[in-house]
């Protein structure tokens, strides 16, 4: 038995730029970091005794006689691309739920992967791993998705991610003092807004309008490195949140689809009273929504919002992780 750990993450700057319609012509880079909220996956080899061969645990569940039957397109195509012929169990926990702009898809990819791997009895890196997932998500299933997403799964940790060039992803971990970074996470509050139903078709449509987005693109990718700036100095934090305010700005005016009058309440509201910025997470329409306010102003911003589900968090420097292996279970002849 295996069990793995992937973090989810949350996204300041860059998004959009992560995309291959844009970074392949143009680069692109985000800054990101991932949270202490995890995706485990639980692998075992299922014992023959049942008529079907596997069992697939998520939302629903799934029991199969072949691996072409399974429903689950990451699950499935996860086990082709590895080889996996056994039976074989596979069961999903998350302390997020999906489809809320958390990169929790690509989250459940990496550690089904780290999975499998490590059920042959291999230790993939952080990089092989992050360009599996990229590859299963983008050209096997076809999946209107950008590249940050597997890379922060993968690495773990406060990055710097750049896109294209002869690496294709290029990992800088953000290197600021130790009190700094802790008044940084002081000024992030966590709110969940409600399911987002239309995420791939968000990116879908992001996707498409990308040739006719270059000027807000550019603009984006540019924030990257000004947010940076502002964290390698002695500036005021506010100058973050702020910076945050103008990318969220331009981001909503990327789809008419990304935000929604209610994402819009919730954002002004905060903004009234104190946020200095903030942004959906995600492709957008519903999910999580990241605020940047000052510690002394965030009680105000909680009462304000006591009817939604405010969620604390830290951040994390493994990515994905192994926390458990059984090696009798490896697969000796896969």
């Amino acid at each position: 038995m295996v069990i793995s750990r992937t973090p989810f993450r949350i996204s300041f700057f860059g998004g959009g730029t992560d995309y291959p319609v844009w970074y392949k012509e143009n680069g692109g880079a985000v800054l990101a970091t991932t949270i202490n909220k995890y995706c485990y996956i639980t692998c075992r080899h299922l014992p023959p005794f049942f008529e079907h061969k596997s069992r697939i645990i998520y939302s629903k569940m799934e029991y199969v006689k072949d691996i072409s039957e399974i429903q689950h397109p990451a699950v499935r195509e996860c086990l082709k691309f590895m080889k996996i012929n056994k039976g074989i169990e596979v069961h999903h926990d998350g302390d997020l739920p999906a489809r809320t702009g958390m990169g929790s898809s690509s989250a459940f990819t990496v550690g089904l992967l780290h999975n499998l791997y490590a059920l042959k009895g291999i230790m993939p890196t952080k990089r092989q791993l992050a360009l599996d997932a990229i590859h299963l998500e983008q050209e096997i299933m076809k999946e209107n998705v950008g590249s940050q997403d597997q890379a922060l799964a993968a690495f773990g940790s406060f990055n710097l991610i750049e896109f294209g060039g002869k690496d294709h992803i290029k990992v800088s971990p953000i290197t600021i003092n130790s009190q700094r970074l802790e008044n940084f996470q002081d000024h992030l509050m966590l709110f969940f807004t409600g399911f987002s139903r239309i995420a791939s078709e968000i990116a879908a449509e992001q996707v498409r309008e990308t040739p006719y987005k270059k000027k807000e693109l550019k603009a984006m990718l540019e924030m990257v490195n000004a947010a940076l700036e502002i964290l390698n100095s002695n500036s005021d934090l506010s100058k973050f949140g702020k910076l945050l305010h103008e990318s969220w700005q331009i981001k909503r005016g990327l789809s008419d689809k990304i935000s929604t009058p209610l994402i819009n309440e919730i954002y002004s509201t905060a903004m009234r009273v104190g946020a200095l910025g903030g942004k959906l997470l995600g492709a957008g329409g519903g999910g999580f929504m990241l605020i940047f306010a000052k510690p002394e102003v965030q009680p105000k911003i909680k009462e304000k919002f006591k009817n939604l589900l405010y969620v604390p968090f830290r951040f994390e420097t493994l990515g994905s992780q192994i926390i458990f292996y059984s090696p009798s279970d490896s697969l000796v002849n896969p």
